[in-house]
């Protein structure tokens, strides 16, 4: 029998070619037609560089860097009319030189392309039915397919739909966190001068930052939970447009003109997942499906990746004790997810502070760099 990942996310793909490494047979499905690759530059930091170079693809990576280094270490906040009056580091204290930023159509890509011939990929489908049978995972396919695999991986991510089928509904575990975030491509015109430049408005921001070869930009707004279909992107869309509607200032114009052009846009809720247990029986959850610490804490590629061969190394040296496996993966994972998670609040109100107050405040404490 061979494994099953439902995802093709960084999760996903990390956990196939770690598993596939180790000889396993692997099938991989995905809801979607082909590989998701839009969403933000993404960062790999620490001992994810491990697990990249023990994947051979570090090299590749530190090729496909964004750029990113290049630009000051901070981002500009500036008022309405573009006048520079704070500046937030762009690194956390505990990163490194070494650390890479990459977009995330390139981390996607590299993913998959090292994950090798020997996985199966199947596209447009999707899990509606788990059975733990105690020697294996029986799966329903909404395509109808049906299969029995030794291990179920859940790594689709923090909507997961082998989560919510194994474990309860999403609502027990999703903490929104009071904001929606969108990133999307931007065109030349709008650069930033080779840098990042973030504009507040009580409960929302706009952000314009320059990589080597592209411009992206994004929006970031104070909600509370919306109901809204994630596979809708016009849908999403709209969303962004209601916000703004009456938002003035700086560049939001010419961001809100180039959403309507978008090819890439994407959307969702700043949430991180917070789970007593990733197991169940022979069914594990990955990633953001188990552990989403939110875009905010800068952690959740690294975490994947490094679940994913913490995981797939317990599962190679356990001797066919699943429930030992698994139990070794949430003992060194735990504490990590923790701090990834713990400082996201911070985070969360520099970026988006709630207030004109608040507003006032974060730029006395980080003055502007001129």
């Amino acid at each position: 029998m061979s494994i099953l990942i439902s995802g093709a996310s960084v999760a996903g793909l990390a956990a196939a070619q770690r598993f596939s490494a180790r000889g396993v047979e692997v099938t991989v499905v995905e809801r979607a037609p082909q590989l998701r690759r839009s969403g933000a530059p993404i960062d790999v930091r620490g001992a994810a560089l491990q697990v990249a170079a023990d994947m051979g693809i570090l090299d590749v990576l530190a090729a496909h860097e964004t750029g990113a280094a290049q630009r000051s270490a901070f981002t500009h906040i500036v008022d309405e009319n573009g006048e520079k009056v704070g500046a937030l580091p762009t690194e956390l204290p505990q990163d490194s030189p070494d650390d890479l930023e990459i977009f995330r159509s390139d981390l996607i890509d590299i993913l998959h392309g090292a994950v090798g011939s020997e996985a199966t990929f199947i596209y447009e489908d999707s899990i509606q039915e788990v059975t733990d049978t105690g020697d294996a995972v029986a799966v329903g396919f909404a395509s109808g397919r049906r299969g029995r695999y030794e291990v179920l991986v859940g790594a689709d991510g923090i909507h997961s739909g082998t989560r919510r089928l194994v474990f309860g509904p999403e609502e027990r575990f999703r903490r929104h966190l009071g904001v929606y975030y969108a990133i999307l491509s931007l065109p030349a015109e709008l650069g930033a001068d080779g840098e990042a430049f973030l504009f507040s408005m009580p409960g929302r921001s706009v952000l314009i930052a320059d990589y080597a070869a592209r411009t992206m930009g994004g929006f970031l707004f104070r909600s509370p939970e919306i109901a809204y279909d994630y596979h809708d992107v016009e849908q999403q869309r709209q969303l962004v447009f209601d916000e703004y509607s009456s938002a003035r200032g700086w560049k939001v114009a010419e961001l809100l003109d180039a959403l309507k052009r978008s090819e890439d846009f994407y959307l969702d809720s700043a949430s991180q997942v917070h789970m007593d247990r990733w197991s169940s029986g022979r069914v594990v959850l990955l990633g953001d499906s188990a552990f989403a610490p939110s875009f905010f804490s800068g952690q959740g590629t690294s975490l994947a990746m490094i679940g994913a061969d913490v995981l797939a190394t317990a599962w190679a040296t356990c001797d066919g004790n699943i429930a030992q496996a698994f139990g070794r993966y949430e003992q060194a994972m735990r504490p990590q997810v923790d701090r990834a998670q713990g400082g996201v609040p911070q985070a969360r109100d520099r970026l988006l502070p709630a207030n004109r107050e608040a507003i006032e405040a974060r730029n006395r404490q980080w003055p502007p760099i001129l």
